[in-house]
């Protein structure tokens, strides 16, 4: 592995911390080989956020600026680091399995001719050639993937999956910047439509609560938004809360919603059909909150609560407000 480039993702002015993840897999590969760690850093006016990426492994971070990556385009993005992948000739381009990377990645792969692993929970180098475990059949079985042909091979790893340490010993990257040529840019993003801020993003959270059809209607959401604010975590949802209109689709979480890996998940009310299952069953540590014994979110538990929510909610949060005061 000759070098590893990282494409960073920037949102409301902060790098988002799966880019950091990436950065420390990254340098997990190259430290086998010695390579060199970049990182493509895009947007415009950030050039403060650089230096953060030399304490998880980062030996080099290229600045792409121009006022017309202030807000994400298809085209705009593709046009300015294809160039930069050309010119550097990684072997390797990651990116954490974001939405904007779910866009972006196939269209630099298809670009370049090289080949695209998505959504990784591993992720080495076997015999020259990157190599991934992708989760499959609704995360009951795992693919091993490999990238032939052109490099660089692409990929995007979950978020975390892979811990955000710093590296040893620290680094100190360098900050090269560079122009992009956007002449082909045929798209401007002209408006952006923003949720409220303030809230923990579902695929970064290390902690979520969700609710399902047995939350009932969406006043009663405010339980699980209670015992998140005490824990600091996201809400999410059920496809049939969503659908309900209960939660905005951003919340939903399951197959055809956001795939999420937190450290724990809280099951409020959520059946545990398979479509739910495939957006959350990696998470390391899953309490399930169910008045049916025979939910099958039971299966998949670490810790099952057989009872009404709306009483066992309020009590575990005044629980947890206690535990924590302490």
């Amino acid at each position: 592995m000759s070098g590893v480039m990282v494409i960073a993702e920037v949102k409301e002015g902060r790098v988002k911390k799966s880019s950091f993840e990436v950065t420390a897999a990254a340098r997990g590969l190259c430290d086998q080989s010695g390579a060199e760690v970049g990182v493509a850093l895009a947007g415009n006016e950030i050039e403060g956020l650089a230096e953060a990426f030399g304490t998880y492994g980062a030996d080099k971070v290229y600045l792409v600026q121009d006022s017309e990556l202030e807000r994400y385009s298809t085209d705009g993005f593709t046009e300015a680091l294809a160039k930069l992948i050309e010119e550097k000739a990684p072997d390797a381009v990651l990116a954490a399995n974001s939405i904007l990377a779910r866009d972006l990645l196939p269209r630099l792969a298809a670009r370049l001719g090289s080949g695209l692993m998505t959504d990784c929970i591993e992720i080495a180098v076997e015999d020259g050639h990157l190599t991934g475990f992708c989760p499959v059949y609704g995360g009951k079985a795992r693919a091993k993937c490999r990238c032939i042909g052109e490099k660089p091979h692409f990929a995007t790893i979950r978020p975390n999956v892979i811990a955000a340490e710093a590296s040893d010993p620290p680094r100190k990257a360098a900050v090269e910047t560079v122009a992009p040529a956007l002449e082909a840019v045929r798209t401007k993003v002209l408006d952006e439509i923003r949720e409220m801020g303030g809230k923990v993003e579902l695929t970064e959270a290390s902690v979520i609560v969700s609710g399902g059809r047995g939350v009932k209607k969406a006043e009663n959401f405010k339980i699980l938004e209670e015992l998140a604010a005490v824990l600091g975590a996201a809400v999410g949802a059920s496809r049939v809360a969503v659908d309900s209109g209960w939660r905005p689709h951003t919340d939903q979480v399951g197959q055809t919603g956001k795939v999420v890996n937190p450290k724990l998940y809280i099951a409020c009310g959520i059946s545990g059909s398979v479509q739910h299952l495939a957006g959350m069953g990696t998470s390391r540590t899953i309490v399930a909150i169910n008045n049916d014994p025979e939910a099958p979110i039971f299966e998949k538990a670490d810790y099952g609560i057989v009872g009404d929510l709306f009483t066992v909610v309020p009590l575990l949060t005044e629980e947890l407000k206690k535990a924590l005061d302490n």
